[in-house]
């Protein structure tokens, strides 16, 4: 019987499902970076070098903080995908109360502390002097918007987990195109509105996240959905709030590592003045398109994985792995073919300083080469979380940032004396997380994460998904 609610992934076509399910996701992020690039395009071109730089300074900051969110939310699609594919519903509610107890809690303390330490992380992070100051007042305000940013993250991941990735996308439409609406009205104070400058692009973005975030959730509320937030009751918040913890905590640490590494070696880049920061910051935004469908696909993959291993489907996973190979390395190959055959073409978009273009153009080449060696980490990483195993994954993060990248970023710039030492450290970095990702999802242990997991009393009248690894197992 078709589901009155989200979409059951674990019967019919693999390629079409990761197809029909991910193609939403990706619009979406097309309309994020689309917004993205208007704002990058609006600063760039009209508020000067120093304004990208600021934004520039400013992003791996609010990467950091809104990964940490993004990581606990994976923990919310992890869950709520198992217990989808598995019919157990009254676990889905409590996994629905627990996450938006500690995702909206998370998002408030992390604001508090955000606005309070902004100057010293900046500070920290070698930021020129003459970008300082806005990039502080800039930072601050944007932090602001955590919280309902917190909250969309969850409502998207919970939906996704049930496999509607429709729902998010038109809320997504609407927010992207109401904060497009509000940037240069804000920016340049445009019918009677205050001429914010750089900081009205903040500002836009949280007048639009709390409009959009209401309407979702009095939406999510009409339509009776399973997973429309209310008061959560206390009896959801035992197990369930351990157990999306438990998941979450490693993958907000591997969100968290992702983004302080780009925290670090923007510094390092900083180091070598602003010309530097602003070719990073420029080719960064292709960096963005060519992450965008490895990302998206990893977390289709996820859900998709999820879903199956909940129902105790593990040859339908190994397919998924499959396809999502084929589907992802295309994609990358083809976009990384365009950065580095037409790079200036790409960075004039957004800036058009030759000097900058030029050391712009030197990352595209080193760095752009090596894209699809991310798409297919995705991919591997996608099964990997799918099961629940966050640990395995931040640990490839933390080998691949800070055990390879940072110290070789900040090694072989020193010893070549050029930026471009940073760009060949990004770039081995991601051979090494390749590496490890296939390694781990080879070896097979992934499964463990599965058939360890303890059933519930509602699950006990089930089969025990270790049960039919062992039985697959054996046949094999």
């Amino acid at each position: 019987m078709k589901p009155k609610f989200g979409t059951d992934l674990t019967t019919g076509s693999i390629p079409r499902h990761i197809v029909t399910f991910s193609l939403p996701m990706l619009i979406g992020s097309l309309l994020q970076t689309a917004y993205s690039f208007i704002n990058a395009i609006w600063v760039g071109q009209f508020l000067g070098t120093g304004a990208l730089a600021t934004v520039t300074v400013s992003f791996p900051v609010v990467f950091t903080l809104f990964g940490i969110g993004m990581g606990m939310t994976l923990a919310t699609n992890i869950l709520v995908s198992q217990s989808y594919g598995a019919k157990r519903f009254d676990e889905l509610r409590r996994v629905v109360d627990s996450s938006t107890v500690l995702i909206l809690g998370l998002g408030i303390l992390l604001t508090l502390l955000g606005e309070f330490f902004t100057p010293h992380i900046l500070r920290a992070m070698d930021t020129p002097e003459d970008i300082f100051q806005p990039s502080v007042d800039y930072l601050r305000i944007f932090l602001l918007s955590m919280p309902t940013s917190f909250a969309m993250f969850a409502l998207r991941s919970m939906l996704q987990g049930m496999g509607d990735s429709k729902t998010p996308l038109y809320f997504q439409l609407i927010s992207v195109v109401l904060t497009t609406v509000l940037d240069p009205l804000l920016i340049f104070g445009h019918l009677g509105l205050p001429r914010l400058g750089l900081n009205g692009t903040a500002w836009a973005t949280i007048v639009s996240q709390v409009l959009v975030l209401t309407v979702l959730v009095v939406w999510l509320h009409r339509q009776k959905s399973p997973v429309a937030p209310g008061w959560p009751r206390l009896s959801h918040l035992g197990p369930a709030t351990w157990q999306t913890f438990r998941i979450g905590v490693p993958a907000s640490i591997q969100q968290s590592l992702v983004s302080l590494g780009m925290v670090m070696v923007t510094g390092i880049v900083n180091g070598f003045g602003e010309i530097s920061t602003a070719a990073f910051g420029a080719a960064s935004r292709i960096d963005q398109i060519a992450f965008m469908p490895a990302i998206n696909f990893g977390m289709a993959i996820s859900t998709l994985a999820g879903q199956n291993l909940g129902a105790g489907h593990l040859p339908r996973v190994r397919q998924i792995f499959a396809w999502g190979c084929a589907f992802s390395g295309a994609i990358t190959l083809v976009i990384s073919a365009m950065a580095v055959l037409f790079p200036e073409a790409l960075l004039k978009v957004f800036i058009r300083d030759p000097v900058v273009v030029e050391l712009g153009t030197s990352y595209l080449h080193i760095v752009g080469a090596c894209y699809v060696l991310f798409g297919l980490t995705f991919v591997s990483n996608g099964i990997i979380n799918g099961a629940g195993s966050t640990m395995i994954t931040t640990l490839i993060s933390l080998l691949s940032l800070w055990v390879v990248r940072v110290p070789l970023a900040y090694t072989l710039s020193r010893q070549m004396h050029d930026v471009k030492g940073i760009w060949y450290a990004i770039a081995i970095s991601f051979f090494v997380s390749l590496g490890c990702s296939m390694a781990y999802y080879f070896s097979g242990r992934w499964k463990k994460a599965v058939a360890h997991h303890k059933p519930t009393v509602l699950e006990q009248a089930k089969p025990d998904p270790a049960e039919v690894f062992a039985n697959e197992a054996g046949e094999a």
